[in-house]
């Protein structure tokens, strides 16, 4: 392993942070410095800084969860920030939604691994699983896509007053300017840009909210929405 790829020490906040799962918290930090290098599903440059900026700063998005809903973490990729948020969060009942075989893979490994009983891997994109998968509570991402496309993919997953939350960085009160547009058609009702985990990471994770009405994704997604979920139960008579 090379240098740039090497783990950095634990620090003092993930103790604050994973409680009980702090051990199933370096075990996950351990196999994406390793297995999630290896295979391609994050740089090895940023293996010396997986706890501030991955773990702790997705961690603390259970800050601005409710208790007991559903969620679903649309794109996980490697877990971020779904894996994090269901070690610190077992009342959660999470999707991990990810298109891609090899990551579904891994994180596929990571929940058996780490017991989580509370969380499913879905392979597909959001667009394909809309109508199959039940609509939830709360859809998160992180590092997904520009904040108007990625409401595009989250906000029909979405039950109504649901709500989308983002983890974006310096950019976030500009991304939500400029979505404002594209956010009202897909039926939100109320935006916010919040800072979360004082005291354990520095700088603050920022986290983009969208809320949403009685109507998910807009008029357009209705009539999809109600589609594919004819199709999905005529495929369980048969």
């Amino acid at each position: 392993m090379t240098e740039a790829a090497e783990l950095p020490p634990v620090p003092e906040q993930a103790h604050e942070v994973f409680g009980e799962r702090y051990a199933d918290a370096v075990r996950y930090a351990e196999l994406l410095a390793e297995a999630g290098v290896q295979r391609g599903l994050i740089g090895p440059r940023e293996v010396p800084r997986l706890w501030e900026r991955h773990l702790l700063n997705c961690a603390v998005l259970s800050e601005v969860v409710p208790e007991g809903v559903t969620v679903c973490d649309v794109g996980s990729g490697a877990g971020l920030p779904g894996i994090p948020l269901a070690l610190v969060r077992d009342d959660l009942k999470i999707t991990l939604l990810e298109p891609l075989l090899r990551r579904t893979n891994f994180l596929t490994e990571v929940v058996e691994l780490l017991g989580l009983d509370h969380v499913t891997v879905v392979r597909g994109r959001a667009e394909e699983v809309m109508g199959q998968l039940p609509s939830v509570h709360v859809v998160t991402a992180r590092a997904v896509a520009p904040l108007d496309r990625l409401a595009t993919w989250g906000i029909p997953l979405l039950r109504p007053y649901g709500e989308m939350l983002a983890l974006k960085g310096d950019t976030a009160e500009e991304e939500l300017k400029a979505a404002g547009a594209a956010l009202n058609k897909l039926g939100a009702v109320e935006t916010s840009v919040l800072q979360v985990g004082e005291g354990i990471v520095d700088p603050l994770s920022t986290v983009v909210r969208v809320e949403v009405g009685e109507s998910p994704g807009g008029v357009r997604f209705a009539a999809k929405r109600a589609k594919a979920a004819r199709t999905g139960r005529a495929r369980r008579r048969r």
